[in-house]
Parts: C-alpha cells; sequence; structure tokens
C-alpha cells in the first residue's frame, strides 16, 4: 500500500533509527535528466508523518548542490555528536561529501563537514559499518574500494591489493555479524570477500555462469556466512543466495523476476524478508530461506533502481524510479481509497472556476472516473513479520495455575540450531492464610477430631461472641448436650440449689432474729439487726429468678418450695401439677381464675405444654429463658423448630445485638440453611476467610446433625449449595482441587467446578493421519532432563491416562518424569504425528531439513534389534509392557512436558527402527567394523555407486564414480569411530532411504539441509561426493 510519494529523480537515505521524526533524504540522482532537462543539483529532507493522510511529504530542509549523486547514505556517527545524524554522498567525480543534516534541516548554508577526492572514477556504492558508525567503505572505478573514518577523511585505507583484472565495483556492504568482514561485487558477476585484520582477500564468489551481473549485494543479518546477489542481466535474471561455507554452488535460487534485478535490500527486523525491484517494473518481496513470494507491491509503469527499509519503522519501505517519483509503501496491506480521493480533489480544484478562453464561461466540473473499491485494496504479507511477533505471553488457566511463555532469540553465534520454546506452568497461591485453614479443616474433616477442632477455634477467638459460638458448636460433640446447652446459657443446677438453701436459710435465720431481739435492744443489736434485714431482702428480692432458674433446669421441688415459702400458693400449687396427678384436680381450676403474675405465663406454659405460644409472645430481651426453657421441656420431633422460630424472631429484631445471637438458636436447631441464609444476610464481606469462618461452621454443623440422626444426611438447600459451590470454586482456584471436590454438593444443581474438573484435559495418545509422511529432525539432547527414552507407545491402545490435578508449589522447577507407556507390538509400525498436528512446537525452521524427507520406511516385522545408543539398564526397556496406570500420577504441569517428550521419542524410533537391518559379508580387513545399525548406509551408497558405473558410458563419468568409490572411505572410517553427529547420522539415514525410494531429489534436498546447518570440518570430506552421486543416478536415472 503506497503511503507517501516526492517528485523527485533522486537517489535517497533513510534517517538512523535512533532518528525521530524520521526523515528520508533526496540528492539528485547522477546521469539522469527530468523532463525539464535541468543541470542544477539539490540536496532535501523531507520528513515522514502518517497522520498527514495526503500523499505528498513535508519538505524540512534544502541545499542547492553543485554535485549530483550516484549514492546516499545517511549514518548516526555518535563519535562526531551530531543530533540528527550526517549524510554521506558519492558524487559523479569521484568525490566523498559529508553533510551535517541538522545544518540542512534549520537552513544554514554551511552544512558540509568535511569531503574527499580521493575515487578516480564516480563512487557507485556506499556502506556503514553497523559496529563502528564511524566506519564508511566506498567503491569505485577500477577496483577501488576504500575504508573511510568519518572523524578524518584524509587517509583512507584499502582492504587489500586490487582485484585483477581491474573492474568497477557496483556493490559494498559490511558483515552484520563479523565487524572486520566486507564484501564488494562488479558488473562482471563477481564477489569479493575481504578480511580487513589481515587486509587481504579471502574468497571470491562466482556461478561460472558469466552471466550475473551483479547489481545488488546484502548479507544476512542473522547467519554470518550467507549473502545474496542480485544479477540485473536479462538473461538470468536471479538472485543467488551464497553460503561462504560451500561456495561451490548457490544454496538457493530466487526466480520471479522476468527482466533484470536492479536493486535489492534485506530487512533487518526480520530476516525472512528480502526486497527486490527489477526491470520488469515489479517490487516482490521473498522469503530467502524457502525462495517463496511473500508479497508484490503495487508499483508504475517505470524501473524502480533502488529501494530501501526504514530502519526505524520496519513496515516502511521506500522505492525511487525512474519515473521521477519516489514512493512510500507499507508491506503491511490496506486501503489507498483516502489518498486517491483527496488526489483527485487536489486536481479537480486547479481545474475549477476558470476561463481558459476569454468567452465569459465557466468549465463544467471535471468528471473523474470512478474506480472500482477492490482494486484499491492491498493485501498484506502471507505471514506475520518478525516485529510484531509476541515475544511473551502469560494467561491463567484452570486450578490456579499460570501458563507463561517467551521466544528466546538465539545466539548470533549458533544462527542455525533451533531455539528451543518453553511453557512454564506454574501455581499461584493469593490466599496463603485460606488455603492453611481450608487444609486444616479438611485434615480434620478426615480425622474426625471435632472436639479438639471446636476448643482450637475456642482458644484463638478474637471476640466473645465468637468464642460462645465455637463454645456452642463444641457442645454438640459432648455427652448431654442439652445440659451443656443450659451451662453456656449461665443455668448451673448446683448454683441453682445453693441458691434455694441459701434463701431457706436466710428467711429462717431473719425471722427469728426478729422475734429474739426485744424493743428496747441497744444501739448496737439495731444496727447488726439492720444489716442483717438489708442483706436478707436484696436476696430475697430475686425469688423469681430463683424460681425460674429452678424451672429452666427442671428442678421441681425446688420451685414449689420457693413459691410456699413465698407465700405464692397458686404458683406451688400449679407447679405441683407437674409433679404428679394429684394435685392437679385440686388446684388447676383455682390457679387460673386468679390474677396473672410475673411468670404465669411460663407456668401456664410448663403445664399447658404450650411452647409455641411462649416463643411466639415473649419478650426478646429474654431469649436465653426462651431457649432454656425450649431446651429443657421442648419434645425431641418439635425442638428443632421451636429453636428455629425464636432464631427468626431475633434475626427480625431491630436490635443487632439481639440479630446476633439468632446464629445460636440455629446452632441449637441444627439448621444448617438457616445459618448459612443468616450468615449471607448479616456478612458484609465476601473476602475468602470470611467464607472460611462460615464453612467452617457450617461442616462441624453438618457434622453434629449427621451424628445427632444417626449417620442420615439431610437434604441441602440451594443457598448452601451455592456457597459450598463457590467455597469450592475458590479452593480450585488455588489449586486444591480434590478438596474443592469433596465440597461440591451432591444433591443440587450446583455442579460446575466439578465438571470443570473432570472435564480437565488428559495426556492423550496422537496417532498421524493415514498417508502422512515421517518428518526427518536431528536428535536433540537437553541438559535439563536425563531420563532414558522410554518405550514407544501402543498404536492399538485407545484409552488415554487420566491425571489428576496436583498442589504445585509455585517455585518447584524439578520436570516430572516421563510415563510409563505400555509397548507396541511386534511388528507394528510406529508412525509419528503429523505436519499438521498441534501437539507440539515445529522447531524446524526455513532452513531445516524437516520440510524435504520422504515417508519412513517401515520396519520388517519380527525384528528386535535393540539400538546401541542406548545402555543396557536402558535397551531392557524398550520391549516391556509396564502398567499404563503409573501414568496417572502425572500433575497437569506434566502435560506439555508428556507431549514435547512423545513427539522427541516419535523421530527417535523413526530414525532407529523405520528401516530393516540387512547384513553383508564379512570381509576380512583390518579396521574397525562399521557399527550394525549402520551398515545400510554403505550398502545403499556402493550399490547406488555401482549402478551408476554400470549405466554409464562416458568415461569422464566413470572417474568421477570411481574416485567417488575412494572417497567413501572417509565417512566409513567416520561411521568406524562414531565421531559424527547424531544430526548428520539421522540425515544419512534419511538419504538412503530416498535412495532406495528412488526419489533422488528428496535426497539432493536432504543434502543441502544437512550441509547448511552442519560443521563444515565435520562433513568436508565425504559430503561434495555424496552430491555428485546422487546428482548422476538422478541424470542417468538408475
Amino acid at each position: 500500500m503506497k503511503l507517501k510519494e516526492i517528485n523527485r529523480t533522486a537517489m535517497q537515505a533513510w534517517s538512523p533509527a535512533q532518528q525521530h521524526p524520521i526523515y528520508l533524504a533526496a540528492g539528485t540522482s547522477a546521469q539522469q535528466l527530468d523532463a525539464t532537462f535541468s543541470t542544477s543539483a539539490s540536496l532535501e529532507i523531507f520528513e515522514l508523518d502518517l497522520a498527514d493522510p495526503t500523499l505528498a511529504m513535508k519538505s524540512c530542509g534544502s541545499f542547492s548542490s553543485p554535485h549530483r549523486y550516484c549514492v546516499l547514505l545517511a549514518s548516526s556517527a555518535s563519535d562526531l555528536h551530531l543530533p540528527s545524524g550526517v549524510l554521506i554522498a558519492g558524487g559523479e567525480n569521484g568525490n566523498i561529501i559529508l553533510y551535517d543534516a541538522s545544518k540542512i534541516i534549520a537552513g544554514d548554508s554551511e552544512v558540509i563537514i568535511s569531503q574527499s577526492e580521493k575515487h578516480t572514477g564516480p563512487v557507485r556504492a556506499l556502506d556503514v559499518n553497523s559496529s563502528q558508525t564511524n566506519l564508511v567503505a566506498s567503491g569505485g572505478n577500477e577496483s577501488e574500494i576504500y575504508i573511510w573514518d568519518l572523524n578524518n577523511l584524509s587517509s583512507p585505507m584499502t582492504p587489500g591489493p586490487k582485484t585483477q583484472p581491474l573492474e568497477d565495483i557496483s556493490c559494498v556492504a559490511w558483515n552484520k555479524q563479523v565487524q572486520h568482514i566486507l564484501a564488494s561485487a562488479s558488473p562482471s558477476g563477481k564477489a569479493s570477500v575481504w578480511d580487513l585484520r589481515k587486509n587481504d582477500l579471502i574468497i571470491k564468489v562466482s556461478d561460472h555462469s558469466n552471466r550475473m551481473h551483479c547489481s545488488g549485494l546484502a548479507w544476512n543479518p542473522e547467519v554470518a556466512t550467507q549473502l545474496v546477489l542480485a544479477s540485473e542481466d536479462d538473461r538470468m535474471p536471479v538472485i543467488q543466495m551464497w553460503d561462504l561455507r560451500f561456495a561451490t554452488s548457490p544454496l538457493k535460487v530466487l526466480e520471479s523476476h522476468t527482466r533484470g534485478v536492479l536493486a535489492i535490500a534485506w530487512s533487518e527486523a526480520d530476516p525472512e524478508l528480502l526486497l527486490s525491484c527489477g526491470k520488469d517494473n515489479r517490487i516482490l518481496c521473498w522469503n530467502p530461506n524457502t525462495a517463496e513470494v511473500l508479497y508484490e507491491l503495487p508499483t508504475s509503469t517505470q524501473w524502480c533502481f533502488d529501494i530501501q527499509w526504514c530502519p526505524r519503522n520496519p513496515a516502511v519501505l521506500s522505492a525511487a524510479a525512474f519515473d521521477g517519483h519516489i514512493s512510500i509503501y507499507s508491506i503491511m496491506g490496506g486501503s489507498n481509497d483516502n489518498a486517491i480521493t483527496l488526489q483527485a480533489e487536489q486536481l479537480s480544484s486547479s481545474f475549477g472556476n476558470m476561463d481558459p478562453f476569454g468567452t465569459g464561461k465557466m468549465l463544467p466540473p471535471l468528471q473523474l472516473p470512478q474506480t472500482a473499491p477492490s482494486q484499491s485494496t492491498v493485501t498484506p504479507l502471507k505471514k506475520p513479520p518478525k516485529w510484531i511477533r509476541r515475544p511473551v505471553g502469560a494467561s491463567f488457566a484452570f486450578g490456579g495455575k499460570l501458563v507463561t511463555l517467551d521466544n528466546i532469540k538465539p545466539a548470533a553465534q549458533q544462527p542455525q540450531q533451533t531455539a528451543a520454546h518453553v511453557v512454564h506452568i506454574s501455581q499461584v497461591v493469593t490466599e496463603t492464610d485460606f488455603l492453611d485453614r481450608s487444609n486444616h479443616l479438611q485434615a480434620t474433616l478426615t480425622a474426625g477430631n471435632f472436639l479438639e477442632y471446636c476448643q482450637t477455634k475456642t482458644e484463638a477467638a478474637q471476640s466473645e461472641f465468637e468464642e460462645t459460638v465455637w463454645s456452642f458448636l463444641k457442645v454438640n460433640f459432648e455427652e448431654d448436650a442439652r445440659g451443656k446447652y443450659l451451662d453456656l446459657l449461665g443455668y448451673k443446677k448446683e448454683e441453682l440449689a445453693l441458691k434455694v438453701f441459701l434463701c431457706k436459710t436466710l428467711n429462717q435465720f431473719f425471722s427469728e432474729f426478729t422475734l429474739l431481739t426485744p424493743s428496747t435492744s441497744h444501739r448496737c443489736s439495731s444496727e447488726v439487726t439492720f444489716i442483717l434485714m438489708t442483706s436478707c431482702l436484696l436476696f430475697l428480692s430475686d425469688v423469681d429468678g430463683l424460681i425460674t432458674q429452678a424451672l429452666l433446669t427442671g428442678d421441681y421441688e425446688a420451685a414449689v418450695n420457693l413459691c410456699l415459702h413465698d407465700n405464692r400458693m397458686a404458683d406451688g400449687i400449679i407447679l405441683a401439677i407437674a409433679g404428679g396427678p394429684e394435685l392437679l384436680a385440686k388446684t388447676q381450676k383455682k390457679y387460673f381464675s386468679k390474677t396473672q403474675s410475673k411468670i404465669s405465663k411460663l407456668i401456664s406454659a410448663v403445664v399447658m405444654k404450650d411452647w409455641l405460644d411462649i416463643l411466639e409472645t415473649c419478650d426478646l430481651q429474654n431469649w436465653k429463658e426462651a431457649l432454656a426453657a425450649v431446651m429443657t421441656y421442648a419434645k425431641p420431633e418439635e425442638f428443632s423448630s421451636l429453636c428455629g422460630l425464636l432464631g427468626s424472631r431475633l434475626e427480625a429484631a431491630e436490635d443487632t445485638a439481639l440479630q446476633a445471637q439468632a446464629c445460636l438458636c440455629y446452632i441449637c436447631a441444627g439448621t444448617v440453611e438457616q445459618l448459612v441464609a443468616y450468615w449471607a444476610k448479616a456478612q458484609d464481606s465476601c473476602s475468602p476467610l470470611a467464607l472460611q469462618e462460615l464453612v467452617e461452621k457450617v461442616v462441624v454443623l453438618q457434622r453434629a446433625v449427621l451424628r445427632a440422626q444417626g449417620g442420615v444426611s439431610p437434604d441441602m438447600g440451594a443457598l448452601l449449595a451455592e456457597k459450598m459451590n463457590q467455597y469450592a470454586s475458590l479452593l480450585a482456584s488455588q489449586g486444591s482441587l480434590q478438596t474443592a471436590i469433596s465440597y461440591l454438593p451432591t444433591n443440587t444443581q450446583q455442579v460446575t467446578v466439578r465438571n470443570c474438573a473432570l472435564n480437565y484435559p488428559p495426556a492423550q495418545q496422537f496417532m498421524p493421519a493415514a498417508g502422512t509422511p515421517g518428518i526427518y529432525q536431528p536428535l536433540q539432547y537437553s541438559s535439563s532432563t536425563a531420563s532414558p527414552l522410554p518405550p514407544p507407545p501402543s498404536s492399538s491402545s485407545s484409552a488415554a491416562a487420566v491425571y489428576p490435578p496436583q498442589f504445585m508449589h509455585p517455585a518447584s522447577s524439578q520436570p516430572a518424569a516421563p510415563p510409563v507407556i505400555s509397548g507396541s507390538p511386534q511388528g507394528q509400525p510406529f508412525s509419528p504425528p503429523p505436519l499438521s498436528s498441534g501437539v507440539s512446537f515445529q522447531h524446524g525452521g526455513p532452513g531445516s531439513p524437516t520440510a524435504y524427507l520422504p515417508p519412513p520406511v517401515a520396519r520388517a516385522p519380527g525384528i528386535q534389534t535393540e539400538p546401541a545408543l542406548f545402555p543396557a539398564s536402558q535397551r531392557a526397556g524398550l520391549h516391556s509392557a509396564p502398567d499404563l496406570t503409573h501414568t496417572s500420577m502425572l500433575t497437569c504441569k506434566c502435560l506439555s512436558e508428556v507431549y514435547s517428550w512423545s513427539y522427541t521419542w516419535c523421530f527417535t524410533h523413526i530414525i532407529l527402527y523405520s528401516h530393516p537391518l540387512q547384513s553383508i559379508p564379512t570381509e576380512k580387513i583390518t579396521k574397525k567394523p562399521i557399527p550394525e545399525e549402520h551398515m545400510v548406509l554403505k550398502t545403499t551408497f556402493e550399490g547406488l555407486n555401482q549402478k551408476c558405473l554400470a549405466a554409464a558410458s562416458d568415461p569422464q563419468t566413470k572417474r568421477k564414480l570411481d574416485d567417488a568409490h575412494k572417497r567413501l572411505e572417509y565417512l566409513y572410517d567416520k561411521l568406524r569411530e562414531q565421531t559424527l553427529s547424531p544430526a548428520i547420522v539421522g540425515g544419512l539415514h534419511n538419504m538412503a532411504r530416498s535412495i532406495e525410494c528412488r526419489c533422488y531429489t528428496d535426497g539432493l534436498n536432504i543434502h543441502t539441509h544437512i550441509v547448511s546447518s552442519s560443521n563444515f570440518s565435520e562433513t568436508s570430506a565425504f559430503m561434495p561426493i555424496l552430491k555428485v552421486v546422487l546428482t548422476q543416478a538422478n541424470k542417468l536415472g538408475v
């Protein structure tokens, strides 16, 4: 999508990545004229403002220059301490000029920092060292290459002696990884690589076709040994990718241009993006690793001679064309509708309201052709670029698990090794106090020691009311619960008996003392009499209280005695009714006909056993008395409902102190649902600890009710089920899954957490789709795990192990052992997962051999060969079938490790078991024998060589094949010594399978990727000759 446009025929240069705002410098191009045939030159700086919807770019500064430029470059040049950097220009007269960009923007006249005319011809190539920004390389005529220090242009250095024959230098480029390596190219098609430490040429690259006219050169931003060359020859419009470790032929050839390529640019933000523009009026964006065209920019009908990436905004690029325009594009797609509309309006306004012919008539409005909206929409790249890839990620999972990932950038020294993609699963615990108390409660429920638990909670209570609640709960697990409830309410039979005895004794003593004392007693006697009378009156004034306590404790005899002693015959007689039927007929009618006293209602209730009326009408300030009466007289079948009624009245009271006592009545009644409803209404906090407080009380009360009902569990109401579901969910969020399940209600519909827990994904076995080819991947050895490879999983088993959730400490970093899975039957081949499977990450990048491999060859039935790669202690386990139930001990944290382990195991066994072992006749040689598992390599390669010799008719071809037979001994020697890496050995085995299938093209692809991903010194002795044999076999069709 086009963003901006500059109407200039000029060379271009972006401001450094550190510069903000973004500037684009444009210098008048040499050897080019515009439509006005003007010979003037200028250097202008434009600002890139993407917020402006118009196509035009704002000019920030301009400088009239006497020079035209062949190349223009910008550098931060930190040593020069310039705020906007420095512009480096190469002129057509061999001059190198340094400009201060900030002075050009400010409009100063003295903008040149320094200049030099060391070159004898035009300066066609410039490049700044990315490691030392003060070093600049330039190239000109007659093989001239100079290294300039921007601090001093007077004495440049050369990288070495001039190449012969002398030729023009069209491109220079510094290596992005090694700062002392410089590359140059010439139109003849040869590229030279220089080492500045040695001050000499170290290698030349050429394809020997004599048709490569180099117009562009660029180093791989990550792989230090790879570079690309572009050819402007119409007979060979290609881009070649070279690896200096194997400089005999190009590693890849990018062929989509139909005419010569004029310029290339490799993105430093994403090494998988390479731009090219050519004479076919196309601008293509490649993936150089796969030779695939990812994006084609919509361009005009003119050639683009220069193309560059914006260093600060990696999605923006600029292209300078011969039609006098510099266009700014974005590779992220979009629509040009707004820009096209604005351009049309501007054009229309330029001609509006004009009378060009002096006729007095205005021109009609300009009618512009309307284009289809679909034509202005530009599709983005086929793949997301690297700079928008998520560097890290985190997500909370069920059970309090935190899943995190990070994309680790590989080290620059080892770019070909696949970086490990690790997913971390950790346990997050935020409510430690809540979890500790929940574990304590769970341990109490398991052990059943509720008496000790209630005693501990009573001692640790923070308030008097909390202590009273736990004391009431504790009584449920003791003998004589009602008697203990009376004690807690303050009605103790022993104390009542003592008070009654003292009352009777003092009354009798007072009466006798009054009769014995005459009226003429001394003053001392009067004082003693007054003191005794006062004490007795104070004590006897609470006779009603004593009678009440006697009745509440069930002491009929004491109550009757107090009434008779106080001359309250009716009360005494009616109380006697409860003592036996003899008094009932005599006194009942008389008693109820008398005036009501303070406690007559209580007496009536005791006699008539009408406690419902008492509880409905009593003063709530006397709730303890009412509850005690129910404790004493209520029948077992009505006890719970009466206590619940009193609790309901207390809960509905306006006094908050009385409302709080309602829970005591609910505890006595054993009505868990009412207790939960009161707590839900009275609790003003929804914190986990408050919920824990409720659950502790409810669970203990439930056990008490269960104990009282002889083991019959009552039904759970909806409100209690909701609270227990909430509690279980909170436990599950902290990782206590098993505990959470134990609290879930079984007789309600609130089973959300149980369903989630039962649906927790277990480990599964993954089988490939039918016909899916195997994947070659080198064996990976991790230092973090030392566990042996387990046996292959059974392909006939369909049951998946269920992994129960476990509470894992967040700091735990020990990897779980891989699961033990039963082995497969003999003769049944094992297939890896298909390429499209989402079981694990595909770590093989575009440069790895994983995308070019043939399907594995099934192992012959009956062969039980143990690989030498495993020790004897581990070899025995390859054919055993351990119990699958061991896998159920895996935790949820191990799931990703199981998948990753299974994936690595699949590829290991493909390599070890995918081909039947063959034997060869024993030869009498003095060398060590080749290991048995690698004999197939010698048999296959020698057999192919013999077939090629038999089919070849050219003497030169036969000599090559004879030489190949001798040089293959280097490979066999390395196999005997076992000095090759597992990756190379695995690749050789896959090449052998391709040869057996006569898929020589696949074998060559595998050969290329083995070479590009291995050490040169390890494979240089035999890999080139293998390529010769494969090439001849493919040519001869053997």
